[in-house]
């Protein structure tokens, strides 16, 4: 099958808006916007739209809890027992703490329990739970430092509601996989629960070296195959490529540019990348919120795997659309990277069928 035709894009590329954390979700910006200046309203609107589409809900409270924490204070107070606003005050709270407050991690476990009771079928507050036993780990003391769902860039990284200050703690799996199994039971298939298993899966034995047969891969092709058809955890084990990549390369063990890694050389890296390409094409989801996420880890991979014919055809689907990850591992500036790499797979005469 050939890819799908390339998105209507200007004569003249755009350059990416690696900052937008809504990504292509224009209602977000709205309403992150009205909540940054202290109007709490079209957040209200927003959330109670959404509904129980729980992957787009997951991804607007992450957004919006980026924001200071007043909006979403006042609204509570306004409408206490609203879960909207109590979900989204725990979130905020949540993002605080890990962003370097540790001493609120107490306030936002409670928060996050009062919003699971208000909308117990929401994995919302579940899910700020599993950020939590992340950054706590084994009390802080013996648990590794990385940046899986996190970034060193605070102002860059602010997509999909994770800082770039945040320092996520791993440990205590015990709690992270019952609270992950919450998450779970209220949405088998949650994007964000399922990227932060694998960030954390992939610093086990961080100083082990290159091991493909390494737990991060069993866990992300386990939870492509028990995922329906059509659903985006098709592109996990891609995910879990590059997150044990920028562990691997974080230690050393890796060449620091991806490309001459050699990490996307082997079999398995090949038959990861055919399978999740081969799914985009035939399952594609226009509507996903974070799609343009698992875009740009493909993207990333096809590039480093020096497939050319196939990244050209996801940086048309990406247009100007970059993500952090993974395009800032180990320790890259992703928007050089992103457009580096775009400019080679898309060449001079990329773009020379649309012209302006």
């Amino acid at each position: 099958m050939p890819p799908p035709p390339p998105s209507p894009v200007p004569g003249r590329e755009r350059e990416p808006r690696i900052l937008d954390a809504t990504l292509d979700d224009a209602e977000l910006g709205v309403a992150r916007a009205a909540l940054a200046q202290g109007r709490w309203q079209a957040a209200r609107t927003l959330l109670a739209r959404t509904g129980d589409d729980w992957d787009r809900r997951g991804h607007r409270a992450a957004v919006l809890a980026l924001e200071p924490d007043t909006a979403a204070t006042d609204w509570l107070h306004a409408e206490p027992d609203n879960a909207d606003a109590a979900t989204l005050r725990a979130l905020t709270l949540v993002h605080r703490t890990v962003r370097g407050r540790p001493e609120g991690y107490d306030d936002a476990r409670a928060a996050c329990r009062i919003a699971a009771d208000l909308t117990p079928t929401d994995p919302t507050p579940w899910l700020g739970l599993l950020r939590l036993a992340l950054f706590r780990g084994r009390g802080g003391e013996d648990a590794g430092l990385v940046r899986g769902e996190g970034y060193d860039d605070a102002d860059a990284a602010r997509q999909d509601g994770y800082d770039g200050t945040e320092v996520v703690r791993y440990g205590g799996d015990a709690d992270v996989v019952r609270l992950f199994e919450e998450v779970r039971a209220r949405h088998p298939d949650h994007h964000q629960a399922h990227h932060l298993m694998v960030a954390h899966l992939a610093e086990r034995r961080a100083d082990s070296g290159p091991d493909p047969l390494h737990e991060v891969y069993d866990f992300a092709a386990w939870a492509a195959e028990q995922a329906p058809a059509d659903s985006p955890l098709a592109i996990l084990p891609v995910v879990a490529h590059a997150e044990r990549y920028r562990v691997l390369a974080t230690r050393g063990h890796l060449s620091a540019d991806p490309a001459a890694s050699g990490h996307w050389a082997d079999d398995r890296a090949r038959e990861v990348m055919k399978t999740a390409y081969d799914w985009w094409l035939e399952w594609e989801h226009e509507g996903h919120p974070r799609r343009l996420l698992d875009l740009n880890y493909l993207a990333h991979a096809t590039v480093c795997a020096g497939r050319a014919a196939e990244a050209s055809a996801l940086f048309h689907r990406i247009a100007d659309h970059a993500t952090i990850r993974p395009w800032s591992y180990p320790a890259r500036d992703p928007y050089e990277a992103f457009t580096a790499a775009r400019e080679r797979a898309l060449g001079r005469g990329c773009c020379e069928d649309h012209p302006a």
